[in-house]
């Protein structure tokens, strides 16, 4: 056993790059352990520490990276100048393979426990203090070690991308999977495939139909609107200016409340709040989100021409995940018959997507036959080209479809059969 000045320079060095290993090793468990608290309280923080975190939580990959590859660098060092001190201490000479075990041992438990336990233990119960300690170093440890941690990001990049194609599943394969379900309630596989299915559903699935709309025009007297309102009941009427094509706004019935005693030279015109028009192809979930954004609950429909195709209510994409909402003021509006367990008379205007989970049909049988249509009537008129006389059969895989009841406009019941 021997000690030189270069022995101690070594010993010194160590303890140095021990002190950086704990301290980058701390900073990666405090980092990620911060709470959404104490995240809001950095961003309160006015302090550069305090800005530099945020910074680099908006980007957690890249930390990560800068961290490992920083305390890479710096537990290779320490194990090489203490292998190399090791060697010049200790002469293992007569037996190589214990001092190498020697060496393995001593190095690994020196980096473990002052290296990474001790100051992760510590990081842990104090995360908040270490992240605002160790941010400037981190921040310049990020500039320095750019180049590699950019390049170990790209190939992490490339290796989840190729693992996330293969765990990828489709929407239809998560709805069969929820079919092939026997543990699950009735009504609980329902909602979960509400939810499944509720980012691809657009609003002209779901909408009512312009012909199916209670409006009033602009120009109406003030108690012909009021006995519309108490005739049908709801809370918001489009308005528009002499045709449906042309709407101005919508009326919140409860705007009218204070106005109630008025006569007809009250212009209740001027409680008209502006319209929001969206598009058919808009999908649901996007609408929601801005009707939350807006706070508004309706919607007018436009088509590709511009022409209004009809609305699209709050009430009416939260069915598609929880069922038909009714409360104790709503009619019952049937839409279907049963007649028995394979026979049905649906009206015409019934939205292919409610008539799928009546029958409790796979919408792909109908995919390639309905075309631009969003209802069964539009749907036989899409296969027909032509309104369909009375008793006219129409049959798809499994389905049939008799006209029960039509006019020279539009046809009102379809009787549908499905066979075994």
């Amino acid at each position: 056993m021997s000690f030189h000045t270069e022995t101690y320079i070594g010993a010194f060095i160590i303890l140095f790059l021990l002190t950086i290993s704990a301290l980058i090793s701390g900073s990666e468990v405090a980092y990620f352990s911060l709470s959404p608290y104490q995240k809001e309280l950095l961003k309160s923080k006015k302090s550069k520490s305090g800005r530099l975190v945020i910074k680099f939580l908006e980007k957690p990959e890249k930390l990560l990276a800068t961290i490992l590859v920083a305390n890479n660098f710096v537990n290779i060092g320490i194990v090489l100048i203490a292998a190399y001190l090791t060697n010049q201490i200790f002469d293992f000479t007569g037996s190589e393979t214990i001092g190498f075990l020697i060496k393995i041992v001593f190095i690994t438990f020196l980096i473990l426990l002052a290296g990474e336990i001790i100051p992760k233990v510590y990081a842990n119960e104090n995360a908040l203090k270490v992240s605002l300690f160790m941010a400037i170093p981190i921040y310049f440890l990020d500039i320095i070690l750019w180049p590699v941690s950019a390049i170990l990001l790209k190939s992490t990049t490339i290796v989840k991308k190729r693992f996330q194609k293969k765990e990828n599943i489709s929407m239809d394969e998560l709805s069969q999977a929820l079919d092939l379900t026997t543990g699950a309630i009735s009504e609980d596989k329902k909602l979960l495939k509400g939810i499944v299915e509720f980012g691809n559903i657009e609003v002209t699935e779901i909408k009512k139909s312009r012909i199916d709309v209670i409006a009033v025009d602009i120009s109406t007297p003030f108690k012909k609107l009021m006995k519309v309102v108490v005739s049908y009941g709801f809370s918001r009427i489009p308005i528009y200016e002499e045709t449906f094509d042309r709407i101005k706004g919508v009326l919140y019935v409860k705007d009218l409340l204070p106005h109630l005693k008025k006569g007809d030279t009250f212009r209740w015109q001027s409680l008209i709040r502006p319209p929001y028009f969206v598009p058919e192809t808009k999908k649901i979930n996007d609408l929601l989100k801005e009707f939350q954004t807006r706070k508004i609950h309706l919607a007018i429909v436009i088509d590709e021409y511009g022409g209004t195709s009809g609305i699209v209510s709050m009430e009416d994409i939260l069915e598609e995940i929880i069922g038909e909402i009714k409360d104790e003021f709503d009619e019952e509006e049937k839409i279907y018959t049963k007649l028995n367990d394979r026979t049905y008379i649906f009206e015409g205007k019934t939205l292919l997507n409610d008539f799928y989970k009546i029958v409790n049909a796979n919408p792909e049988i109908f995919e390639d036959k309905r075309g631009e249509a969003d209802t069964i009537a539009g749907m036989i008129l899409e296969i027909k080209g032509e309104i369909p006389k009375a008793k006219e059969i129409i049959e798809i895989k499994n389905f049939t479809f008799t006209i029960e009841e039509v006019n020279n406009r539009r046809i009102k019941k379809i009787k549908v059969t499905i066979k075994k």
